[in-house]
């Protein structure tokens, strides 16, 4: 049987990993899985929505993925889970590596981790051997032990956004699920957030960053670029884990068309479909306040050049003056993307 390939997005919450998992998954061969390491508990314990907008438990794709596992303990996956994969574990994960051990320690579970992945592949794929998964679960602590795994074919995308723009986004308040829902995701501090988006971004980059330890299985990838470059960005990362659409999703260079997918946790816009405007999320820019803006950038100022972010914030101009500059400039506002 050939191994899975699965397109793992790595890196920090609110960097627009669903939106790009969103339009991965409406490639031919691509299947939007969503943060597959929620699985067990949100898709499967608390019967969350799927992407397709029924309840996992009556989502037909994943009632043939849960027959395969019938005889997993889901309670059980998910805390263990969330032991293995502790932000304090992270240095020994790191040691794990570089003496050449698998950076996560083996458990009995990782037979059913590989399982869900085969059983995805036959049935959300139909077994094609170029067919691809795409995981947004992000932490790159999951990702490492999913390219320990058996049957794995792990290719790693790091989406990195700028990380004053990041801690602006996780003030928002916003559903876990859909609008309905009335479990809000968590709102750390700023600081929390800066310090967060470093941990992460540096352990992907120490993880798969240097091309000797993982020659053409690293891709990094910046939010701004895609917003600015959809169609191209995305055929780029087809690209990377070596296919070649035939056609993009991108009636006009600026919208995309999205279909439901099946992904099965993420942020609420994985639900949105139709006709979408990727238009960068820049609101940030005049609505983070100078106090948090200088505490972000102090604690991320070495990652912020690394990763290309300016250190001083850049200068926003209004619609209307952007308008005088150019009147080919619609004056309209348009859908914030953010993912």
């Amino acid at each position: 049987m050939s191994p899975v390939r699965v397109l793992y997005l790595a890196g920090s919450g609110r960097s627009g990993s669903t939106l790009v998992t969103t339009v991965l998954g409406q490639l031919p061969g691509f299947f939007a899985a969503g943060e597959l390491r929620y699985l067990w508990r949100r898709g499967i314990l608390e019967n969350r929505q799927c992407g397709c907008g029924s309840p996992v438990a009556d989502c037909l794709l994943w009632a043939r993925v849960r027959a395969d596992l019938t005889d997993a303990d889901p309670a059980g996956i998910a805390a263990r889970l969330a032991h293995r994969l502790r932000l304090r574990g992270l240095p020994a994960l790191l040691r794990r590596q570089r003496r050449g051990q698998p950076p996560v320690a083996g458990h009995p579970d990782d037979t059913q981790l590989a399982r869900l992945y085969a059983s995805i592949a036959e049935h959300a794929l139909a077994g094609r051997s170029d067919g691809v998964i795409v995981d947004s679960s992000k932490l790159p602590p999951y990702g490492a032990l999913l390219g320990s795994l058996p049957g794995i074919d792990l290719y790693v995308l790091h989406v990195v956004r700028d990380p004053r723009a990041t801690a602006y986004s996780w003030r928002r308040r916003r559903p876990l699920d859909d609008r309905a829902d009335d479990q809000l995701m968590s709102r750390p501090p700023v600081g929390k957030a800066a310090l967060l988006w470093l941990v992460w971004n540096t352990a992907t980059v120490r993880l798969w960053g240097d091309r000797r330890r993982a020659p053409g299985r690293y891709l990094r990838v910046r939010y701004e670029d895609f917003v600015a470059d959809p169609a191209g960005v995305t055929a780029r990362i087809a690209g990377f884990v070596g296919t070649v659409p035939d056609e993009l999703p991108f009636p006009a260079p600026a919208t995309v068309r999205l279909a439901p997918t099946h992904s099965v946790a993420g942020n609420p816009s994985r639900h949105r479909t139709g006709l979408v405007d990727v238009v960068a999320d820049t609101e940030w820019l005049t609505g983070l306040p100078a106090r948090a803006y200088a505490v972000v950038t102090g604690l991320t100022a070495v990652a912020l050049t690394r990763f290309g972010y300016p250190l001083r914030r850049p200068r926003v101009t209004s619609p209307a003056a952007r308008l005088a500059a150019d009147p080919a400039v619609s004056p309209s506002p348009a859908t914030r993307q953010e993912g």
